[in-house]
């Protein structure tokens, strides 16, 4: 029984990451083609040269950074808000975290309709506050496990010590939730990054990211270039969700990283 079980999760393990390796091996191919003809790193340097994927990059990096930054802000206050008991805070958590549930299908039209009812064009103002509205959600689910996990006790003490609530929290509170606050930072600026489908419908024509770029590109046929430009994609988004992980298991009786 233990040999058949290993041996279905070996077939599972194939399945989600044999495509993942031939993508990566294929990136590092001499040939255009489906055929192994040589080493080279070619289609990393053309991928440099390309002043196209450049300027997508630049637009992804822009639109990740500012809506993590208010997403992380905005997710935090909302943890917050629902750290203590009130009536309603079982709908207002389930409203909170709404948009980790729904489709990106759905909210990227819904926020399309927001948009074009207040007659807001797409543009990266619009795709950066389509990027808040999801990313917030991830924030304040992170950061409200790490309330959740958080010893109230020290900031009691606090207090007791002469605190006021304020200064409590910005001496206690803030630096024991802070690894919670970062790892939902770093998780909402992965998500935003990889971004295709609610980026596509709200971001407009003017401007492009590299998942929409690359979405473009593949229409004409899959390249060397295509799979390199998707194995640096990838590694970022492994560094940061490593970086995530890591940072959300610092203890949180420790007061800070």
């Amino acid at each position: 029984m233990r040999k058949a079980f290993g041996a279905y999760t070996l077939l599972v393990l194939v399945v989600l990451y044999a495509p993942i390796a031939v993508m990566i091996g294929f990136s590092f191919n001499e040939s255009k083609y489906l055929r192994w003809t040589g080493f080279t790193l070619d289609w990393y340097r053309r991928m440099a040269d390309n002043r196209d994927l450049k300027s997508a990059l630049v637009t992804t990096l822009i639109l990740a950074a500012v809506a993590t930054v208010a997403a992380t802000v905005l997710g935090t206050m909302a943890a917050l808000a629902a750290r203590k008991a009130f009536r309603g805070k079982r709908l207002y958590t389930t409203l909170v975290s709404l948009p980790v549930m729904v489709p990106d299908i759905v909210l990227a039209i819904s926020m399309l309709a927001l948009f074009r009812r207040a007659d807001l064009k797409p543009s990266l103002l619009s795709a950066i506050i389509a990027h808040t509205t999801f990313n917030l959600s991830y924030v304040a689910l992170v950061v409200s496990a790490r309330l959740e996990g958080m010893d109230r006790s020290i900031e009691l003490a606090a207090q007791d010590l002469g605190a006021t609530p304020v200064r409590a929290f910005w001496k206690v509170t803030l630096p024991a939730i802070f690894p919670g606050i970062l790892s939902g930072g770093l998780l909402a600026f992965t998500l935003s990054f990889d971004d295709f489908v609610i980026t596509y419908f709200t971001i407009g024509t003017e401007q492009t990211t590299l998942p929409v770029l690359i979405y473009s590109m593949v229409r004409f046929g899959v390249t060397p270039e295509i799979n390199a430009i998707s194995t640096v994609i990838l590694a970022v988004s492994l560094v940061l969700i490593v970086a995530a992980l890591k940072v959300s298991k610092v203890p949180v009786t420790g007061g800070g990283r």
